[in-house]
């Protein structure tokens, strides 16, 4: 796998390195001692898989506050997507810094997403289906988000917004004391 840390200390692209030959290709996509030796957490405890219908569908700004705090590997196994992340660490000098990517299911690219960071996608193209890694279980009472459109991170979505979740559009604005994850 090829590792790539983005602009935000933690968050990566991790591309895939396929062998192909004349039946498809191979590919690796997780092992626990290549995400240790770039200092991410291996622990995997539960995987999900969304499904959306409609491009443009936006999804997030979703974290979960300690002690639950999850790390995220996330695919796009048909479609396309927006992946975002924005930083919410307290002491981290990117705090409230945001960094997107393209996941297809043609790229094959992975976005790892520490914990401490706000999560949240849109959809590029009609039937979208992802497929999530986390480092720890869902806890309903752990859970929070931030706006998908608060200017104060100012996310460039690239598409208009089509469906999003009555949830996701009522969070509040950042309130700068206590927008953390943390």
């Amino acid at each position: 796998m090829i590792f790539r840390e983005t602009e935000l200390k933690g968050a990566f692209i991790i591309e895939p390195e396929i062998i192909e030959d004349e039946r498809g290709f191979f590919a690796c996509s997780w092992t626990p001692e290549e995400f240790k030796t770039h200092g991410l957490n291996p622990r995997l405890v539960q995987c999900n898989i969304s499904f959306n219908k409609l491009s443009g569908t936006v999804r997030g700004m979703h974290f979960q506050k300690k002690p639950h705090e999850e790390a995220k590997l996330v695919r796009c196994t048909q479609g396309a997507i927006y992946d975002v992340a924005i930083d919410l660490r307290i002491d981290s000098p990117t705090r409230y810094h945001w960094v997107g990517a393209e996941l297809t299911s043609d790229n094959h690219r992975m976005f790892y997403i520490p914990e401490g960071f706000a999560h949240g996608y849109q959809t590029l193209t009609d039937n979208v289906e992802i497929f999530y890694q986390m480092s720890e279980y869902y806890h309903p009472e752990s859970a929070g988000g931030v706006r998908w459109d608060d200017p104060a991170f100012g996310i460039k979505w690239p598409l208009a917004v089509t469906v999003i979740a009555k949830r996701d559009a009522t969070y509040p604005s950042l309130d700068l004391t206590s927008a953390s994850a943390g």
